[in-house]
């Protein structure tokens, strides 16, 4: 049977990685907040989570050497272009490790996701 992991919060997900690791996830958390102040904070998938009036908004999660960001396929969508410089799946960005996080663009994207959100109501 495989012991697997889970996280209760966001904050215990972090404290799990190298201090340079959760200084990436702690901006990565704290840009969301900026962006989406009423965002609710969750664990998913066993992955940091945020949630706006009951729909999912993004996801995000640390690997050995990257940042997987989850702006759901909309989110990728919309700025395709900019992202094909990373590697990118339906749903999903790779951040590297070894590279600068793109933090303005995932400012964007998140305020991309609010506002899809919040016009689906």
């Amino acid at each position: 049977m495989e012991n697997k992991i889970t996280y209760n919060s966001i904050d215990e997900y972090i404290a799990t990685f190298p201090m340079e690791i959760q200084e990436i996830l702690m901006e990565l958390r704290a840009v969301i907040k900026e962006v989406a102040p009423e965002a609710e904070e969750k664990i998913s998938y066993q992955m940091p989570a945020f949630t706006l009036k009951g729909k999912n908004l993004v996801y995000f999660a640390a690997f050995k050497k990257h940042i997987g960001f989850y702006p759901i396929p909309s989110g990728i969508a919309a700025f395709q272009d900019e992202l094909a410089v990373y590697k990118t799946a339906k749903g999903s960005v790779q951040f590297p490790l070894n590279q600068p996080m793109p933090i303005e663009l995932i400012r964007r994207i998140v305020k991309f996701r609010v506002d899809e959100n919040l016009k689906s109501f």
